[in-house]
């Protein structure tokens, strides 16, 4: 049994006042007094690292806290989190959450989700992975290297990297993006950006460029003769000079990975 009691001034001594209706704690019992604060542990401070990414909205920090602070109540043998995704980007335009949990073990992301959404009240889409498996992405697939470009984390990391191209797995990126292809009109201006994104990006990979977020803005800029960003994201695109672009760099993709996909297979 435990009772918080406060210290009254007393005339010779100063003493602690219990309630006579306790089920322990028996007259004559000896106790130890403590001051409560000695028994509040201190919340461990948790310190967020930026990767290509200068400042935050506050209220988003806070969200990231508690996010850290729930993971780390609810798993035990992880390397790193890492949060990337819409989520960072500036304003409150995101539908959900993206988390990498970093661990050599075996994590039921299902559980951890559900428990997330309920305590924040925001979508999650976590993904538990190795360092093995993340480097192995990084090398193979560009779609890795940009998702670390703008991200935070718990802990520092550093991955070095040689660019390996997984062609087959290229192919498969390569041929999500033929959707505007066939279906200009019926798509919207972010969906047209993600794809875009998505195509520009395979094509710097494949030229052993380094990717960002900045990088793939301004040559999508410069390639499709844009005068902003926002001309692609709002979808006030013109149709044929930019389809006219699109297939020629569609096409060249296509005929190297090809290329290179049946040398791999003989």
């Amino acid at each position: 049994m435990e009772l918080i009691a406060k210290i009254s001034k007393g005339t010779l001594m100063d003493q602690v006042y219990l309630p006579k209706n306790r089920t322990s704690l028996p007259t004559g019992s000896y106790v130890i007094l403590k001051p409560l604060a000695s028994l509040i542990q201190k919340e461990e401070k948790i310190t967020l690292n930026f990767h290509g990414i200068k400042k935050i909205e506050p209220i988003k920090l806070e969200i990231l806290d508690k996010i850290i602070r729930t993971i780390k109540k609810n798993v035990q043998n992880y390397q790193n989190i890492i949060i990337t995704g819409s989520f960072l980007n500036k304003g409150f335009n995101f539908n959900d959450l993206d988390i990498l949990l970093i661990s050599d073990y075996p994590i039921s992301t299902e559980s951890l989700s559900k428990t997330l959404d309920t305590q924040i009240g925001i979508k999650m889409h976590i993904l538990s992975i190795s360092n093995k498996e993340l480097l192995e992405g990084l090398n193979s697939d560009p779609l890795y290297e940009l998702m670390l470009s703008e991200c935070i984390s718990e802990r520092k990391f550093i991955y070095k990297t040689h660019k390996n191209p997984n062609y087959k797995l290229l192919d498969l990126h390569l041929l999500n993006s033929k959707v505007i292809i066939d279906n200009f009109d019926i798509l919207n201006g972010k969906d047209k950006y993600n794809l875009t994104r998505n195509l520009i990006a395979i094509k710097l990979f494949l030229e052993n460029k380094r990717l960002n977020q900045k990088m793939l803005t301004n040559f999508i800029i410069k390639e499709f003769d844009l005068s902003g960003i926002n001309n692609l994201k709002e979808n006030t695109l013109n149709k044929n000079a930019f389809l006219e672009k699109f297939k020629e760099i569609y096409q060249k993709l296509f005929n190297r990975i090809i290329q290179e996909v049946s040398n791999d297979s003989k």
